[in-house]
C-alpha cells in the first residue's frame, strides 16, 4: 500500500510538471515578437537615393557586378551601389542576403581596393558615406519597413503582407519614436529619428536657465546685443561679453518659439548620437529630412537671368538680440523679392543656425516670391551660439540634394550672415563645401572692434571660407541699419553666374585629350588594355558640353585624331567612342604627337577649361620629346605621362608638368594600369583645388 501511494504521488507530481512545462512553453509563443519585416532592395540601389538614415535592408542575389559600381573601402561614398558595397566589404556574398547601413558623414577621400570579388574605385570626396555591416538590429534603435527614396514616395515591402515596423526594445515612447509626419516650413527639421516637440511656453527665468547652460561652453567668446534700439547702432564700448558662470540677462522677454534642437531631452539623446567615423561638423545637428512644399497660390516662372539654387544660412544666436532678428527676416525678403523667385529663375531655401543648424524650408518649398517672404516673416529665432563652421557643414551634406530641389544645372550659393563673428571654426567646412562646388558668399554685420578681437576663434574667417578672396564674395555692414542698403549689391553678385568661380569642380571643368601610343610593341591585346584604362579614367568625370569634354589621339609614326572634344557630349557616348577605337600599329614618335595633340585639340580648348593631356606610352620616342612638352607647357596644358614596359624615364619627366613625382607614372605591366586611375584622379582634383583663391 506503501509502494502503491509512493507511486501515486511520483505520478501526480510528474503530471503535474508536464502541464506547468506546456503552459510555459505556450506563455513562451505567445511573447514572442512579431516576425520581422526587412525591406527589399534592388543591386543598383545607391545608398544616397535612400533619405533613411539608419536601415536594414535585403539584397537580392548576383549584385556581384561591375555594373553596380563601389567606391571607397570599409567606407562608402553615398553613390555607391549599396549591395555590391556589402559584398566588397565581406558582410554578404553573390546569394544576397541582410545588411545594416548606417550613414555617416562625406570624406575628403575614398580609397579603392579588390576584396571579396569586387573592385572598388577612388574618389577624392563626395558629401556623403555610410557604413555596412552585418543585418542584425542594433539594441534600442527602430527600424523602418518601408524605406523612403528621393526620387520617389516610399516604396511597400515587397512580400505584400501588412506594413510593420519592428523593434529591438520595448514599445518606444513618443520622444524616441520615428517620426511620420511632415514638418511644415516653418518647423525646424529634426533627426528622423525623433519626433518635434510641440511649442510651449516656458517661464522667463527657465528659458533664461537654459540659454545660460547653452552658452556656458564659450562664454568668453561670444558677446550679448543689448536688446533696447534707441535709433542707432550700439558702440562698441556698450557690448558687454559674456563671463564665465553666470547667465545671460535679457531686458525684456522672449517670446514663445518652437526649438526642437535646443530643448534639454533633445541635447540628452543627441549625447549619444555621435558614430565613428563622424568629423566635428558632423556630430550633434539635424538630420536631412525631405520637406515637402505646401500648397502654394501660384508659380512663378522667375528671372530667366538669374538661374540659381540659394540657400541662404540666418544667424539665429542668442548675440543677435530679438529686434536684430526681425532685421534680418525683412532683409531676406527684400532679396527674395528682388530675386524675382521661380521655377525658370532662382530658388531659395533658408538654414537658421545657432547651436545646430536646422533646415525652415528647402528649395522647392516656395516658387514664388510672395510666398517666400510670409513664410520668412513666420520663422522664429532659434537661439544658441553661432556655430557658423557647423551649418556649412550641414548645408554641403543635406541641402543641395535633388529630393531638396537642387536642380543640378543651376549654380548652388549659399550665403552667410552673420552677426559679429562664428564661435566655431569655418575653414574646413568651408573647404568641403567648396570643393563641391558651392558658391560661398558673407554678409558680415558689425565686425570685431580692436577689444574684441582676442575673442574672435579663427582671425580672417571670411577669406577662409568664402569662394574667392577677391572681395567679390564678401559684403561687411557696419551696422543692421545699413543691411537693406546691400540688398540690390547682392542680389547682383550671386546672379553673375559667369563668375561664380566654384561651380566648377575638378570633375567637371577640364578638357582631357589622351596621347595612346599605338606602335606595334604595345600589341592588339594590351591596346584594349590601355582602352579600358582610358575608359575607367574617363567615367569618373562629369561629361557634357557644359562640364568635362573627352578628346583622344592616337600615334605611331603618324598620328590619328579619333575624337575631339566637341564631337560626344555624354559620356556613355564618349565610353562607346573610346571602345571603337582601332589598334594602328607602326613606329613611336611621340614628340610628333604631343604637337599635333597641341594642335587638333588644344587650341580648340575652351578660355575656362583646364587642359588636361594625359599620354600613355611603351617605349623611348624616335624623336624629341622636350621641346614639344616644354610648348604645350607655356600654352596652359597640364600634361600627364604614363610609362609601360620599356618606357623611358628620363622622357616621361621631361613630358609631365612640374613636379614630375605627381605627373609621372611607370609600371613594368599592361594589367596593372588600372593601379593609376585612382591616384592620377586624386592628383587632377588636389591640384584643382590648391588653386590660389583670388
Amino acid at each position: 500500500a506503501l509502494l502503491t501511494m509512493k507511486a501515486t504521488v511520483i505520478a501526480t507530481f510528474f503530471g503535474v510538471f508536464l502541464i506547468c512545462t506546456y503552459a510555459a512553453k505556450e506563455a513562451t509563443k505567445k511573447t514572442k515578437k512579431a516576425k520581422l519585416y526587412v525591406p527589399q532592395i534592388d543591386c543598383d540601389v545607391k545608398a544616397g537615393k535612400i533619405i533613411n538614415p539608419e536601415f536594414i535592408a535585403k539584397c537580392p542575389p548576383g549584385c556581384q557586378d561591375v555594373k553596380y559600381r563601389v567606391y571607397g573601402t570599409d567606407i562608402y561614398a553615398s553613390f555607391s551601389s549599396v549591395c555590391n558595397a556589402a559584398i566588397h566589404s565581406g558582410i554578404i556574398d553573390n546569394a544576397g542576403g541582410k545588411i545594416l547601413v548606417q550613414k555617416v558623414a562625406g570624406h575628403s577621400g575614398y580609397r579603392g581596393s579588390f576584396s571579396n570579388g569586387v573592385r572598388s574605385l577612388s574618389l577624392p570626396r563626395w558629401r556623403e558615406s555610410f557604413l555596412v555591416s552585418e543585418g542584425k538590429p542594433r539594441k534600442g534603435v527602430t527600424y523602418p519597413s518601408t524605406l523612403e527614396y528621393s526620387s520617389s514616395k516610399s516604396t511597400a515591402v515587397k512580400s505584400g503582407k501588412v506594413r510593420k515596423e519592428y523593434q529591438t526594445s520595448p514599445v518606444p515612447t513618443p520622444a524616441t519614436q520615428m517620426a511620420t509626419t511632415t514638418p511644415t516650413p516653418t518647423t525646424t527639421t529634426t533627426d528622423p529619428s525623433t519626433t518635434t516637440p510641440k511649442p510651449t511656453t516656458t517661464p522667463a527665468t527657465t528659458r533664461t536657465t537654459t540659454v545660460a547652460a547653452a552658452a556656458k561652453t564659450r562664454a568668453g567668446l561670444h558677446r550679448v546685443r543689448d536688446i533696447a534700439f534707441r535709433g542707432t547702432s550700439i558702440s562698441a564700448s556698450n557690448r558687454n561679453i559674456l563671463r564665465p558662470n553666470t547667465g545671460i540677462q535679457r531686458q525684456e522677454p522672449v517670446a514663445a518659439f518652437r526649438r526642437a534642437a535646443g530643448s534639454p531631452a533633445h541635447l540628452a539623446m543627441e549625447t549619444d548620437s555621435w558614430k565613428p567615423g563622424l568629423s566635428l561638423f558632423d556630430a550633434g545637428f539635424s538630420s536631412k529630412e525631405e520637406l515637402n512644399p505646401k500648397p502654394l497660390e501660384s508659380i512663378s516662372q522667375g528671372n530667366p537671368n538669374c538661374k540659381v539654387d540659394l540657400s541662404f544660412l540666418m544667424d539665429g544666436s542668442w548675440s543677435i538680440g530679438k529686434r536684430r532678428f526681425q532685421l534680418q527676416k525683412q532683409f531676406l525678403g527684400n532679396v527674395a523679392q528682388a530675386l524675382g523667385i521661380g521655377s525658370a529663375g532662382p530658388l531659395m531655401g533658408i538654414v537658421q543656425y545657432g547651436n545646430d543648424p536646422s533646415t525652415e524650408f528647402n528649395l522647392k518649398t516656395y516658387a514664388n516670391s510672395k510666398d517666400l517672404r510670409n513664410a520668412i516673416e513666420k520663422i522664429p529665432q532659434k537661439g544658441g551660439l553661432s556655430n557658423v563652421g557647423k551649418a556649412l557643414s550641414f548645408v554641403n551634406k543635406n541641402f543641395f540634394l535633388d529630393a531638396n530641389g537642387n536642380r543640378g544645372g543651376a549654380p548652388n550659393v549659399v550665403v552667410v550672415i552673420v552677426d559679429g563673428w562664428p564661435t566655431d571654426p569655418v575653414e574646413e567646412a568651408s573647404r568641403l563645401a567648396r570643393e563641391s562646388g558651392i558658391n560661398i558668399f558673407f554678409v558680415t554685420i558689425e565686425a570685431a572692434a580692436e577689444s574684441e578681437k582676442q575673442n574672435v576663434i579663427e582671425p580672417n574667417f571670411v577669406d577662409k571660407a568664402v569662394c574667392r578672396t577677391n572681395g567679390f564674395y564678401s559684403i561687411n555692414v557696419p551696422s543692421w541699419f545699413s543691411l537693406h542698403k546691400v540688398v540690390q549689391p547682392l542680389v547682383k553678385r550671386v546672379c553673375d553666374t559667369d563668375r561664380l568661380m566654384c561651380s566648377k569642380t575638378c570633375l567637371n571643368s577640364a578638357d582631357i585629350g589622351f596621347v595612346i601610343d599605338g606602335s606595334s610593341s604595345v600589341g592588339t591585346g594590351n591596346f584594349r588594355t590601355v582602352l579600358q584604362f582610358v575608359a575607367n579614367i574617363s567615367k569618373e568625370f562629369e561629361i557634357s558640353d557644359t562640364d568635362t569634354r573627352i578628346g583622344a589621339v592616337q600615334y605611331t609614326y603618324e598620328q590619328r585624331l579619333e575624337f575631339s572634344f566637341d564631337e560626344y557630349s555624354t559620356k556613355q557616348e564618349v565610353l562607346s567612342a573610346i571602345k571603337r577605337i582601332s589598334y594602328w600599329s607602326g613606329g613611336t614618335s611621340t614628340g610628333a604627337a604631343i604637337s599635333y595633340a597641341s594642335e587638333q585639340l588644344f587650341s580648340k580648348s575652351k578660355p575656362n577649361k583646364r587642359k588636361i593631356m594625359i599620354l600613355i606610352t611603351d617605349g623611348r620616342s624616335y624623336d624629341d620629346v622636350r621641346v614639344p612638352a616644354m610648348a604645350a607647357h607655356q600654352n596652359g596644358v597640364i600634361a600627364y605621362s604614363i610609362g609601360v614596359a620599356w618606357a623611358a624615364q628620363d622622357e616621361l619627366e621631361a613630358i609631365a608638368t612640374d613636379p614630375d613625382k605627381e605627373h609621372s607614372f611607370f609600371v613594368d605591366e599592361f594589367d596593372n594600369l588600372y593601379r593609376f586611375v585612382n591616384q592620377l584622379i586624386q592628383n587632377i582634383c588636389t591640384e584643382f583645388n590648391s588653386q590660389p583663391r583670388n
